[in-house]
């Protein structure tokens, strides 16, 4: 799996098409009173959701991934505490995820990692392999201190438990920015919102107010400085929100 690629299933693909149209509709009503510019806005408004929801379901998986490869970690040290070799280790903390997040991400590559090493692989490069594919700067770390590691013959409880340590502080301050600026992404949210939320209380409450930005090229040339306005200002506030995570 490249964890830098998210396929919809059929059910997701439909689902987030319908998303897509209310969106697409809710701008036609909103901006233009116009049901020939639904249709012409139908497309890039289905494609751009369409990128910008996968974009977001790479970014969830992938801190999934670092949440649970952390908790690998901790599981494959305690079974080198235990005495297991270095890749037994990892064959039995595979076991131990199975039994703590039933079928999960991490669970799915240790099973990968335990078929791969019963055929002789080595597990530095099984590592890197896994690396490679997540895009995960923690992982990518680990795989290389354990890559020099086993060529050089090192103290590999030590090296592990330096990782877990490490990865262990980087996911807790992640969690605590998260939780700072969950709530400025909830205000982003309602703001993303008001400019829909006016324009419709004008118009049932005073429906002459805005009839004439719905008819003439002047009207619409307003509405659509107005909806690029709105979108220019949406994706600001999201690249500063992802940005903000990522600090």
């Amino acid at each position: 799996m490249n964890y830098d690629r998210y396929n919809f299933s059929p059910g997701e693909r439909i689902l987030y098409l319908g998303f897509g149209a209310v969106l697409d509709a809710a701008i036609a009503w909103t901006f233009y009173r116009s049901l020939p510019v639904f249709f012409i806005l139908l497309i890039p408004s289905e494609i751009i959701f369409l990128r910008h929801i996968r974009q977001n379901l790479i970014e969830k998986r992938k801190y999934e991934l670092s949440l649970e490869f952390r908790e690998a970690i901790m599981a494959v040290l305690s079974s080198l505490n235990a005495g297991y070799s270095v890749e037994n280790a990892f064959i039995e903390a595979g076991r131990v995820m199975e039994g703590l997040y039933g079928e999960s991400l991490i669970t799915e590559e240790f099973r990968i990692l335990t078929r791969r090493l019963r055929s002789n692989e080595a597990l530095e490069k099984i590592l890197l392999d896994l690396a490679w594919r997540s895009g995960i700067e923690d992982i990518a770390d680990f795989a290389g201190v354990f890559s020099a590691a086993k060529r050089s013959g090192g103290d590999f409880t030590r090296i592990i438990r330096k990782a877990a340590d490490s990865i262990g502080d980087k996911m807790d301050i992640m969690r605590e920015i998260r939780t700072s600026i969950s709530a400025r992404k909830y205000e982003t949210k309602i703001m993303e919102l008001v400019p829909f939320v006016i324009i419709v209380y004008l118009s049932l409450s005073s429906s002459g107010f805005l009839s004439s930005l719905y008819h003439g090229v002047t009207g619409t040339v307003v509405m659509t400085v107005c909806l690029a306005l709105y979108a220019t200002g949406f994706l600001m506030a999201e690249k500063i929100t992802k940005e903000a995570e990522k600090v």
